[in-house]
């Protein structure tokens, strides 16, 4: 059975911050199911989720640093308040450079997944690149990582990143089993940092291997750092390619009717 898709909030992140209602009423009416935000775009926790239910969108996951130290109590009451149960970070590129610097950042992810496992939350570890090009004495830095990883923290698949690393996202998501929760689906010319993405099936990845070997997925997110077209049309082409391809599936009565609707809005 596929998983339901949803959208990280930072493919329309300037946007977002202009004007968050029409945002999220182009989304929901493209028919996706749920919203991954990396901001509350000067909402509070219930002034965010009362938008969101309006417009019939979940909440599937946030971004979020890692709740440890001084400031970690805070973030897990606004995502508390904000009823979401799973919070995805990463460590920094350079907490990646060498064994001792990653193992000195997981500390921090460690303690944050602790520390929401109190609340029934959860940690997820978004991977970007370094982890896949990094190496201690032949050792992917990736796997040095997930060896010391809290098992109670999982994955959030990135597979544009392990494919600008070199590697294949469908077979190192077989080799992840069912610790990938969550994945970002993307797609591109998988050349770097500052590539502009494209509509998912326009781009060198093979985005279905990468989805139909994530076997254990709660959620397909669509993200689109920055794109040369319209971020809407690529999101939407996208959302078409995973529904129409049984990939993953969104809201059910969506139909070009809330499309044509939604578009009239930015």
């Amino acid at each position: 059975m596929s998983a339901p898709v949803a959208v990280q909030l930072w493919s329309v992140h300037t946007l977002a911050g202009r004007d968050l209602p029409a945002v999220l009423g182009r989304l929901a009416a493209i028919g996706f199911a749920a919203v991954e935000p990396i901001s509350l775009y000067g909402r509070s926790p219930a002034q965010f989720r009362s938008l969101t239910d309006g417009f019939g969108l979940e909440i599937c996951s946030a971004h979020a640093p890692f709740p440890a130290g001084d400031e970690g109590e805070r973030t897990l009451d606004t995502y508390e308040e904000l009823g979401v149960d799973t919070l995805a970070w990463s460590l920094e590129p350079e907490e990646l450079v060498t064994r001792d610097a990653m193992l000195r950042g997981l500390e921090r992810v460690n303690e944050g997944a602790e520390r929401a496992a109190r609340r029934g939350m959860t940690i997820a570890y978004h991977n970007h690149f370094a982890e896949l090009t990094a190496s201690y004495e032949g050792e992917l830095a990736y796997d040095a990582l997930l060896a010391a990883l809290d098992p109670a923290v999982v994955l959030e698949l990135d597979m544009y990143w392990v494919a600008v690393a070199g590697l294949d996202p469908a077979a190192l998501a077989a080799r992840l089993g069912d610790r990938v929760r969550l994945l970002h689906a993307k797609d591109g010319p998988a050349r770097g940092m500052d590539d502009h993405m494209v509509a998912l099936g326009d781009g060198t990845l093979d985005v279905d291997a990468a989805v139909r070997s994530c076997t254990a997925l709660d959620w397909c997110i669509v993200e689109l750092d920055r794109t040369s077209g319209d971020m809407f049309e690529a999101l939407e082409k996208s959302y078409d390619h995973l529904t129409g391809r049984r990939l993953a599936h969104g809201r059910s009565g969506v139909g070009q009717a809330a499309r044509t609707h939604g578009k009239e809005n930015p």
